[in-house]
């Protein structure tokens, strides 16, 4: 009975405590930050900055296998009950376009702005998710060479509405970049991914300043996506937490995904520009246009806030 005990209390501990996983690249066993987990049911998780994610069998009693993938990197299916403290990615190149490579400008250039569009109707925003991602098409100004220096984010982070319930928050987001395919978004450029916090603080624009990152915008244009990671813990990193939430219904339980602030004002006004969504663990990925062929349900598809109006500050060269 004593050795039947203890061999309980050992699989309880082993069921119940976290494991850390470390997601590295297989050449150079470096980590991969944000590495993307999806539990195969639609719904997923990202590592961290350290490419490290937590993961239980307590907390998600009904994952058995686990699909990791990275930007670059061949994904690798893995079962939950074999896991090891380290998953290794091999590099795929096919899965990157050619990098984009932009020797810097010099010489006179002047400051130009697509202007952002933005508004406090918290009924009129997106309520972005974790699997949630949206990107918007950038041409260079006046067809001269152009540099992004800044990317401005409408955000709506419910300042006003804090005396009801509304608390402090900070979320994670990642800017990528794709090539611009016919007018949908295409492969990831060789830019690399910008990843900043917004919290509750800020005000309706969020200016993204990525002057250092030398951007420079193709002939045929540039897709800017805003994808969220999570929200922060308390020391600024990605918090481990679960992203959905269970409901019991009459078809059973249902997993309803985690929704983040600050939520992103969509307008009506932005008659020819055209929005891009996708769900990081539905559909493959696909990207879709925001109208009625991606949700007839939609308030905002209804009410015709389609777009999401990103903005940008250009550097605008003269040759």
């Amino acid at each position: 009975m004593k050795y039947s005990f203890q061999l309980l209390m050992i699989l309880f501990v082993n069921f119940t405590i976290a494991q850390t996983i470390t997601i590295s690249d297989s050449t150079n066993q470096e980590p991969i930050p944000y590495a993307t987990i999806s539990f195969g049911n639609g719904l997923g998780n990202f590592a961290d900055e350290d490419g490290q994610f937590s993961f239980t069998k307590e907390k998600y009693s009904d994952v058995d296998t686990l699909f990791i993938s990275a930007m670059g990197y061949a994904e690798k299916v893995v079962l939950t009950a074999t896991l090891a403290e380290t998953i290794l990615l091999n590099p795929e190149v096919s899965q990157l376009s050619e990098v984009v490579v932009s020797a810097p400008k010099n010489g006179k250039f002047k400051l130009r702005k697509h202007k952002p569009v933005s508004h406090a109707d918290i009924f009129t925003s997106w309520l972005p998710t974790v699997e949630s991602e949206v990107a918007v098409l950038f041409k260079r100004y006046e067809s001269k060479p152009t540099q992004i220096s800044k990317i401005l984010l409408p955000i709506n982070a419910e300042s006003k509405y804090k005396s009801k319930g509304k608390g402090k928050f900070a979320t994670i987001f990642r800017v990528n970049f794709y090539e611009n395919n016919k007018g949908l978004p295409g492969a990831a450029t060789g830019y690399e991914n910008v990843v900043f916090s917004i919290n509750e603080k800020e005000e309706k624009i969020f200016a993204l300043d990525v002057s250092s990152k030398s951007i420079y915008i193709p002939e045929n244009g540039i897709f800017i996506s805003l994808q969220v990671l999570g929200y922060a813990n308390s020391k600024g990193r990605l918090a481990q937490t679960k992203q959905y939430r269970e409901i019991k219904t009459a078809r059973g339980i249902q997993k309803i995904s985690t929704s983040f602030r600050p939520l992103l004002p969509f307008s009506n006004t932005l008659i020819s520009q055209k929005t891009y969504v996708r769900r990081i663990f539905l559909n493959n990925k696909k990207w879709q246009i925001f109208n009625k062929s991606y949700n007839q349900k939609s308030k905002l598809i209804q009410s015709g806030h389609r777009n999401y109006g990103m903005g940008a500050e250009f550097k605008v060269f003269e040759n």
